[in-house]
């Protein structure tokens, strides 16, 4: 395409767009002929090989953020699934090895450049698969609409949707009628005939553009160590009393029999489109309200509101190299009775894992989110680990109020949220002068900016891995160590 067939400017729509690379974020490559020379366009959820529709968001002087409209010409690395397509899939037709090899190449290259890490391949140790491509994860989010987005034209019309938004905004739902291939296969199957029963109600679905309606969401937590489900139905309180509570549970008990673990039905009526859930407007409508999950020979209770890996297997592989390279840091260490924390610690899986090192005599986890911390305590007492002290506090609040720590930590572990560390944060971390710190990431580039402040205190990086917990996304975690020289 050259430049002379159309100005580049913001909301400028570009055929024909050949998608030559993949760059880390999932952003596909394509280049617009200039007289300058190539003008790069980055194309969100586009494939190599690629012929796509563009239209540009954002412009630069040297490239342009862009939405994918449509592929007019699929890439012959391609190949047909047995599952619906979906917004949270956008890689699922292309091969994994495909996958894999794309995150690798741009991951680690965008991470020697944030960083300034130049040997950041010497230090690699390698890319940690998911043991399942397909059905890996535990937990899904379906939402109810009245704009109902058909699959593969995108066109909107007013109608009873349940399933997920459109790519790339937040009012029209897709109908999930099939197997999406990621979450659990009994149940997407069935979600036909869920969105038959509650169209059948007679209650409206969330109106997103007068923000109001009855149906909000469902949220789904699956136990793979025991094969059920949890289940929390969203609503508003408007004419909840023509609702028929024991049908539906009793729907939900048709489908998944003796799975069928719980169900909770939660009343939001506030204006925004998230999901909440407060004690004082929950009821346990069926079975339990929590789940219980097993990583690497530990239970572990999930509330619905709880953070726990999504993909539990390969959490176990990730969880499995925390623990190796605290364990190396340590073996170069010649500190006794060590005291390790835990920095958003979440339900305290990690922290357990630390408490079972016989080198490791204290773990202090903390998290933000009280539920979580309450959680994290009831799963160690279920596992009958001691030597956890938990704390329900924001980071850096929480290293300001407990300064005794300073300079008594021997290993750290972060696992921030995508965000990465606010920097004060991060300095009240290192601060605490740990002699090691294992950084574990679900957005690599802003540990890479991290990594970058991190050598700048006097660590140096020794050790990194990817880990792919979501196949068929962007999506990719990685693992630092970092050791005080």
């Amino acid at each position: 395409m050259k430049s002379d067939t159309v100005r580049i400017k913001k909301g400028a729509f570009l055929e024909n767009v050949k998608i030559e690379d993949i760059a880390f974020g999932g952003e596909g490559i394509g280049k617009l002929k200039t007289e300058q020379g190539d003008y790069i366009l980055f194309v969100k959820n586009s494939l190599p090989g690629q012929t796509v529709t563009a239209k540009i968001i954002k412009k630069k002087k040297r490239f342009a953020k862009c939405k994918l409209v449509k592929v007019t010409t699929p890439s012959p690395d391609e190949t047909e699934i047995p599952f619906q397509s979906i917004p949270g899939a956008p890689f699922a037709n292309f091969p994994i090895i495909k996958q894999e090899e794309y995150k690798e190449q741009s991951t680690l290259e965008m991470f020697k450049r944030l960083s300034g890490i130049e040997n950041i391949r010497d230090i690699y140790e390698g890319y940690i698969s998911s043991p399942s491509v397909w059905h890996y994860r535990n937990k899904m989010e379906y939402s109810f609409s009245t704009l109902l987005s058909e699959l593969g034209t995108g066109e909107e019309s007013e109608g009873f949707a349940l399933g997920f938004k459109r790519r790339g905004q937040w009012w029209a739902v897709e109908n999930l009628e099939a197997d999406s291939g990621l979450f659990d296969e009994q149940f997407e199957s069935a979600m036909l005939r869920i969105r038959q029963f509650c169209e059948k109600t007679g209650l409206p679905a969330w109106n997103p553009a007068k923000s109001d309606g009855f149906f909000r969401f469902l949220v789904v937590r699956k136990s793979y160590v025991h094969d059920e489900l949890l289940f929390n139905l969203v609503t508003t309180s408007d004419q909840l009393d023509k609702f028929d509570k024991p049908a539906f549970v009793q729907l939900l008990k048709d489908i998944l029999g003796k799975r069928l673990a719980g169900i909770i039905h939660t009343i939001n009526d506030e204006i925004g489109d998230v999901q909440k859930q407060s004690s004082e407007k929950t009821e346990v409508l069926f079975g339990k309200e929590k789940i219980v999950e097993n990583i690497l020979g530990l239970d572990f209770e999930i509330s619905m509101q709880s953070f726990f890996q999504t993909n539990p297997q390969c959490a176990e592989k990730l969880y499995a190299r925390v623990i190796e390279y605290v364990s190396k840091a340590m073996q170069n260490s010649d500190t006794q009775d060590a005291v390790a924390m835990d920095l958003f610690c979440g339900t305290g899986t990690i922290a357990q894992l630390l408490a079972s090192n016989e080198h490791i005599k204290e773990v202090v986890g903390v998290d933000i989110v009280p539920q979580a911390i309450e959680d994290a305590k009831e799963n160690a007492t279920r596992n009958k680990i001691d030597g956890i002290n938990f704390f329900a506090a924001d980071v850096r609040k929480f290293l300001y109020d407990y300064p005794q720590y300073k300079g008594k930590i021997n290993t750290i572990v972060l696992d921030p949220p995508r965000g990465g560390i606010v920097p004060k944060a991060l300095l009240r971390i290192i601060a605490l002068d740990a002699q090691s710190i294992v950084y574990v990431s679900c957005n690599p580039s802003t540990q890479a900016r991290d990594a970058a402040t991190l050598l700048e205190a006097g660590y140096e990086i020794q050790s990194f891995c990817l880990v792919d917990q979501f196949p068929h996304t962007a999506h990719i975690e990685s693992i630092a160590l970092f050791v005080k020289k």
